[in-house]
């Protein structure tokens, strides 16, 4: 699954309990972030126990299935674990006990919803205390996105095996049922639907996108500065040399990879831009990861990042930008190829927008737009004097978290990467 993936969310079943399985044949698909992938088998058999069941996280390297190969019942039995690595043969014994082991801590007396997952050990933990379904829902969860953790749930049965102190209602206390109404929070105002709506359920990624979105609004105190590049050269130079490019790399040259460049120096020349915020800490990140938001069909959009862009040339670049903005189209992606970024680029451009507000993509602190290049009047000076002239320009738009970033540090880096794009020399080689 790649270095910086811990975990994935099973979403669907290929094969059941007592179908045959050929080497290599997807077992099951799972999803980390909005990748999905398919899980294949290391082996020939039939698969005997499903230790997982839909909508379940799993840690990277847990067992999720036990798959009978012919021969294996007096001595062991493969199993197929989540990062796809061959685990060591079991004797049977070990394998059953861990089965029915597997099997208690899966049984549904907890249901994950559509806001909130529980693992199969957090489900066991609350059937072994009776803890409720509406009980689990309100506990305050520390693992990633809210997720209930192992700690989390053994905090709530220690507190209420302590009992709970009861409220006060004594002259000038709050009565315990009006703190009670006062903490409930306020009903949701009920949405009309008439008859002719069509009701379309979020998909996966959906929710994901926008639970992702709202998480960063709610954590990054958002600012934008706005500049505006003359791009004159970059648009004839492009024009010049991107028939030759093709014909020799076998890769078209867009603008992307071109604003990337600009982007990954001016990273460098102002390193506090390239951090990540956890709670009072900052962490200077010492590759630069550049994101590359890039839209799918079905309108969503993917991020996948380019590791250590600082380190490419224009042909690497051009390359890298076009296989993963290929691969993105087509969901072939891997799981890695979207962890990792410190900075994130979004074309806004590409819809005709020639400006925009991004959300930053957490835990970055900046994310830059590109608006549309445009065709426009502009005052040209020269040592004869102004005269207006034709000239393409695009505005950036640089949206940055003032909780580490202040508006001369934002403001500084978005003019560094228009004087990037303005000093383009129209006799560079590629």
């Amino acid at each position: 699954m790649g270095e910086s993936v811990a975990e994935a969310t099973v979403t669907n079943w290929l094969k059941e309990v007592g179908d045959s399985i050929e080497a290599d044949e997807a077992v099951l698909e799972i999803a980390t972030d909005k990748v999905d992938s398919e899980v294949p088998s290391e082996v020939d058999g039939v698969l005997v126990e499903k230790l997982f069941d839909a909508d379940d996280v799993v840690q990277v390297g847990q067992t999720i299935a036990i798959i009978e190969t012919e021969g294996s019942g007096d001595s062991s039995q493969p199993s197929t674990n989540i990062d796809g690595d061959t685990p060591q043969p079991e004797v049977v014994a070990a394998v059953a006990d861990k089965v029915t082991a597997a099997q208690e801590a899966t049984q549904p007396a907890i249901e994950s919803n559509d806001d909130r997952f529980y693992s199969p050990l957090v489900k066991s933990i609350a059937k072994q205390e009776g803890i409720s379904q509406d009980e689990l829902d309100k506990i305050s969860g520390t693992g990633k996105d809210g997720r209930v953790t192992k700690n989390d749930i053994l905090e709530f049965v220690s507190s209420r095996g302590k009992g709970a102190a009861q409220p006060k209602t004594a002259e000038g206390a709050k009565n315990p049922e009006t703190a009670k109404a006062a903490a409930a929070p306020k009903p949701k105002a009920p949405l009309s639907v008439g008859g002719e709506d069509e009701i379309i359920e979020m998909t996966r990624m959906g929710k994901l996108i926008a639970h992702h979105m709202v998480e960063s609004t709610q954590t990054a105190a958002h600012v934008q500065s706005f500049i505006e590049a003359d791009v004159t050269n970059i648009w004839n130079w492009r024009n010049k040399v991107k028939n030759e490019f093709e014909k020799r790399e076998g890769e078209k040259l867009t603008f992307t990879p071109i604003f990337m460049e600009a982007v990954a120096k001016a990273l460098k020349d102002f390193p506090m831009m390239n951090i990540s915020v956890d709670g009072d800490r900052i962490i200077k990140r010492k590759n630069i990861n550049l994101g590359m938001a890039a839209a799918l069909p079905d309108g969503n959009l993917i991020v996948p990042v380019i590791k250590n862009a600082d380190q490419l040339n224009l042909v690497g670049m051009s390359k890298a930008v076009n296989d993963l903005a290929g691969r993105a189209r087509e969901n072939k992606l891997k799981p890695d190829e979207i962890q990792g970024g410190t900075y994130t680029v979004t074309n806004v451009g590409t819809f005709g927008s020639i400006m925009g507000t991004p959300i930053i993509n957490q835990p970055q602190v900046g994310i830059l737009a590109l608006g549309a290049i445009r065709k426009v009047p502009a005052v040209i000076e020269t040592p004869d004097g102004d005269f207006i002239g034709i000239r393409y320009k695009m505005f950036l738009s640089h949206s940055y978290d003032h909780r580490v970033v202040n508006g001369a540090l934002g403001g500084q880096f978005v003019k560094r990467v228009a004087d990037y794009l303005e000093g383009w020399n129209p006799k560079r080689d590629v």
